[in-house]
């Protein structure tokens, strides 16, 4: 396996690691969209069992992760690497499930753009020869991150239209040296972008430059045109931060067709008020992209795709700090062979 740096942001893995297993779970009102026949399953309460929020936020990424290795035909003792993060104080979930699978753990935080740092770093542990199966996840809840960085849901507080809403779902994917039919091809890490936006309701425009900059760096990186993407996928801008990411693209030169350039927070929901301007979340883009996207891949209905999830670095303390809220964007082109 190999790696080679592009410019200077970018990796291009040649030969390709695989995606051998992958799985998404998520609630109810997930699977009431448009992604949910990706979702391999559903939780029909908030609590799914468990004593608390946190503890269900816990066994939802676990049960991802157990999925994917099922999916994989693998179990945990065949796994090197262990990466996850998720929107909790220290990665909680993420370390808690790392104690309960007993794999080599490497805790994650970049936001909900977590989901492609894990495939990125996988794709470098693997392309490298450092690890031979990684196992990649993350997840969110959003009975556990509302009240962590904005506001309880039992409050009812009257949310603005530009809000977006944290999804309950996790994603789950196996990296491995062994040939897959879709493989990671190239990854992109982000620059931390801040365009002083305080609000954390409106995190979709706080994220938006991050994923326009992060899109227009791997293009040029990697020497590709928009046109050669079936389809271009940021990861929870919602309908607003999407716009704004569209105009900033637009600004700098990009030509695409608008229609593919699509978002998971947009798609998430199907455009459902009462989610306001659509999910966000560690879960958004890893259970859309594990468990949609990979099947339209499966079946040969996509071929390239760039998936670029984003991630709002703002934190209780920063907040209360009246700090402001840095964007930032990791990104993967995924194909299928």
């Amino acid at each position: 396996m190999g790696v080679t740096q592009a410019g200077r942001q970018s990796w291009l893995f040649e030969p390709r690691p695989g995606l051998i297993g992958m799985a998404a779970v998520a609630g109810k009102s997930e699977a009431g969209g448009p992604l949910a026949s990706g979702y391999d399953k559903v939780y029909e309460d908030f609590r799914i069992g468990q004593k608390s929020f946190e503890k269900a936020e816990q066994q939802m990424l676990q049960d991802a992760c157990t999925l994917a290795l099922q999916n994989a035909e693998l179990t945990a003792a065949d796994i090197d690497l262990f990466l996850a993060g998720d929107l909790l104080n220290q990665i909680t979930v993420s370390n808690f499930t790392a104690r309960n699978l007993g794999i080599p753990h490497l805790g994650l935080f970049a936001a909900c753009s977590t989901s492609t740092q894990g495939l990125a770093l996988a794709g470098l542990l693997v392309a490298s020869g450092a690890a031979r199966r990684v196992l990649a996840a993350s997840g969110s809840h959003t009975c556990t991150a509302e009240r962590q960085f904005r506001y309880p849901n039992e409050y009812g507080c009257q949310k603005p239209p530009h809000t977006t809403s944290t999804v309950m779902a996790a994603g789950a994917g196996v990296v491995a040296a062994e040939p897959a039919p879709i493989q990671l091809a190239a990854a992109t890490v982000g620059r931390v972008v801040d365009k002083n936006i305080t609000d954390p309701f409106n995190m979709g425009a706080a994220m938006a430059a991050a994923a326009a900059d992060t899109i227009l760096t791997h293009l040029h990186d990697t020497g590709r045109s928009p046109q050669e993407y079936d389809f271009i996928i940021t990861g929870d801008l919602g309908q607003v931060g999407r716009e704004i990411a569209w105009e900033v693209l637009q600004q700098q030169g990009f030509v695409y067709d608008k229609t593919r350039f699509v978002d998971c927070g947009c798609l998430i929901y199907g455009g459902d008020k009462r989610f306001f301007s659509g999910g966000s979340g560690c879960g958004c883009a890893a259970s859309s992209f594990y468990g949609y996207f990979c099947r339209r891949l499966r079946e040969g209905k996509m071929r390239r795709i760039l998936l670029a999830a984003t991630g709002a670095l703002l934190s209780p303390t920063s907040q209360q700090q009246k700090e402001s809220i840095p964007g930032i964007s990791h990104a993967v082109t995924v194909e299928r062979v």
